[in-house]
């Protein structure tokens, strides 16, 4: 098992070195740079001539005009020794001031609608394989359909609506009104607790619907295997039969896709956000790109390859305490 974690430990290495390198290539692709932001919000109405001279100088400024190679070594060395992701142009400040709690926010809502879709999913997906063909399963389906064909800003609208009609309350945000610019206390963290339902069922809406079919499929699969059958044949009670061998390998396809799972669950977040009146990661992401902060942008999507490839890390591990075949190359 050692063997395995040091060679998946040094596969996320080399792994997060290449998306290093992508990330700054898409830091690249953009036409123009922030110079060229700069000078056109700088002197836009001013009826002010501006030459490639003087955005020349605004580019040697900023330090964009040295060659790509040395700038990306310059942006991997300060974040690797000194956490630095470089300035945030646009907010004329460090990138690191400007994510600030955004960070710890979206990946609290991250790591809340993660184990909530888990919670829910892999026993409701083992329990609808087990009733197979009943009408909870019918009902069950019919859910998942729903789930996976209704986008969760509709969900998240239908919420606060009813929120607000029957209960004359506002669920939107993170935060209570007297918690928004408070320092953190434990009193925030719970305060910010109490909200964090609602985003985490939103966002869980379509992934549980998904895992749900998952697990179901598997669990089916599983239960018709000889080693079920043999199973059944010595005696062994069918609560600890079903934990032991069909349910232990269902969920290995949930296990191997946690990765994808925390991508999916980003790519709805700033919509949901949006609707919420949320804090994230996602709304600043897009708002880098229309100022062409390429820093700011680049540290975002740096931090969401990085938990990505953790969670496959993870998830490695843990299938190969599910399943040693996985660990013996089986």
């Amino acid at each position: 098992m050692l063997r395995f974690t040091a060679e998946r430990l040094i596969g996320m290495a080399i792994t997060m070195l290449l998306v290093s390198m992508m990330v700054f290539l898409i830091m690249e692709i953009p036409p123009g740079d922030y110079a060229d932001r700069y000078a056109f919000r700088k002197y836009s109405g001013t009826g002010v001539n501006v030459t490639e001279a003087d955005v020349q100088a605004i580019r040697q400024e900023l330090g964009l005009d040295k060659p790509m190679l040395l700038r990306y070594f310059d942006w991997i060395g300060g974040i690797v020794l000194r956490w630095d992701f470089g300035q945030a142009f646009a907010f004329e400040t460090s990138v690191t001031k400007v994510i600030g709690d955004k960070v710890w926010l979206t990946a609290g809502i991250l790591f809340a609608t993660l184990i909530l879709t888990y919670l829910i999913s892999i026993p409701v997906g083992i329990y609808a394989a087990v009733r197979r063909g009943s009408a909870i399963d019918y009902g069950l389906t019919i859910f998942s359909y729903l789930g996976l064909a209704l986008p969760n800003f509709l969900l998240a609208l239908v919420m606060l609506y009813f929120a607000n009609r029957w209960f004359g309350a506002d669920i939107g945000g993170l935060f209570s009104a007297q918690y928004q610019d408070a320092p953190w206390s434990m009193a925030k963290v719970w305060d910010m607790l109490k909200h964090l339902w609602l985003p985490a069922v939103v966002l869980a809406w379509s992934a549980v619907a998904y895992q749900i079919q998952t697990v179901r499929a598997t669990m089916s699969d599983e239960l018709n295997k000889l080693s079920v059958t043999a199973a059944r044949a010595r005696g062994v009670p069918e609560r600890k039969l079903l934990i032991k061998y069909p349910a232990r390998l269902a969920i290995n396809p949930v296990v191997s896709t946690i990765g994808f799972d925390v991508n999916r669950i980003f790519s709805e977040l700033p919509i949901v956000a949006v609707v919420l009146g949320l804090t994230e990661l996602g709304e600043l992401l897009l708002k880098a790109y229309l100022d062409l902060d390429m820093n700011v942008a680049g540290a975002i999507l740096l931090m969401l390859t990085f938990a990505i490839v953790f969670m496959n890390f993870l998830s490695d591990l843990l299938l190969a305490w599910l399943d040693p075949r996985i660990k013996l190359g089986a």
